[in-house]
């Protein structure tokens, strides 16, 4: 061998992937999964704990806590084996530290700090709101800022401006019930079960959008939103025409809460010349939601990107790949920090 093919062969750059344990914890679904570089899923295991809730009509925290216990260390062990990674050859843990639940919160803090110290590499703590945004990027890597990104669940609703990675600006928020959240309340009056996403857009393709007119808040003023009326309206609507179809209803309140988060959404775009327009978060599962948002992209002439429903839920994918580039970008998380269940997401500079 020449000396100049023994030197190449000892500068090679080191092409072993980077590989990222991510742990999500933050309401009711149990999670964890192995990115490779940031970008590259390797495993993604959520065990959902919706039939724990269901009979509640929504999540109750201290039973949400005691199930990410009894979860948390199958859901990992299970993660490493389909990633076929053994535990110390992870170069961190990542989990997320808020928003969320406080109890179901340090379940997973907990567990990341401990397995850190045990495999002797280092914590990164994740903003939730942060990684559902990484879901985008996780999915298409080839997404170009400046971006607006709708962020609808049923805790939160937000319209971002993603201005580069780890540059955020908020345009909007609800300032009342999140379009998940009313989602839900609708359907538990309607006795449609929970989770209520889901249940009404499956109602709804049997019904006519245009059979009831209701009320569209905020539509043409800023960027914040209100689905607190709107539920209002359907209960009130109801009483008095208790004959109605619920087919009918479902659609025409998922198409309220549909046209304004789309106009809203559009008028960012517009405005700070973005070149997409992303989904993100639980709501993005809608199907009627992932209908307009493509046909408005079209028209608009904006990139669109529509995340895989498996994307849009709580998952630990998104944690991991968030976790990766905080790392690159901020370093290690000290062991000292603690779970943020009020967390927002961090604002450019």
């Amino acid at each position: 061998m020449s000396t100049a093919s023994l030197a190449a062969m000892t500068t090679a750059p080191d092409t072993t992937p980077e590989l990222i344990l991510g742990i999500e914890t933050s309401c009711d679904e149990t999670a964890a999964a192995v990115v490779a570089d940031g970008r590259h899923i390797r495993s993604s295991v959520v065990a959902s704990q919706v039939d724990l809730h269901a009979c509640f009509g929504g999540v109750v925290p201290e039973i949400a806590g005691r199930a990410h216990v009894e979860l948390l260390t199958p859901v990992i062990a299970d993660a490493l084996l389909e990633a076929g990674v053994e535990g110390r050859q992870v170069a961190a843990v990542a989990a997320t530290v808020g928003p969320g639940l406080v109890g179901s919160l340090l379940v997973g803090v907990s567990t990341a700090k401990a397995l850190s110290l045990v495999w002797g590499v280092p914590f990164v703590g994740v903003n939730h709101l942060e990684a559902h945004l990484y879901a985008c990027l996780l999915e298409d890597p080839l997404l170009e800022p400046p971006l607006v990104v709708l962020l609808v669940s049923g805790g939160h609703t937000l319209l971002v401006v993603v201005e580069a990675r780890g540059q955020y600006r908020v345009l909007g928020q609800t300032i009342d019930d999140a379009a998940g959240e009313a989602f839900d309340k609708v359907a538990r009056f309607l006795g449609l079960g929970y989770p209520g996403g889901p249940a009404i857009d499956r109602v709804a393709v049997e019904g006519d959008a245009g059979a009831i007119t209701f009320p569209r808040s905020l539509l043409d003023r800023g960027y914040d939103f209100s689905f607190s009326g709107l539920k209002t309206a359907v209960i009130t609507y109801v009483r008095k025409h208790p004959e109605v179809s619920t087919a009918d209803l479902a659609a025409s309140f998922q198409e309220a809460v549909v046209d304004v988060l789309v106009a809203k959404a559009r008028r960012a775009a517009a405005e700070v010349g973005a070149r997409g327009l992303c989904l993100a978060g639980g709501v993005a599962a809608n199907s009627r939601l992932r209908e307009r948002v493509l046909d408005a992209c079209i028209t608009d002439g904006l990139s669109p990107f529509v995340p895989s429903r498996a994307m849009c839920t709580d998952n630990a994918a998104m944690v991991a790949a968030a976790g990766w580039w905080r790392l690159h970008s901020d370093g290690p998380t000290s062991l000292d920090a603690g779970a943020q269940p009020n967390l927002g997401l961090p604002l450019a500079g």
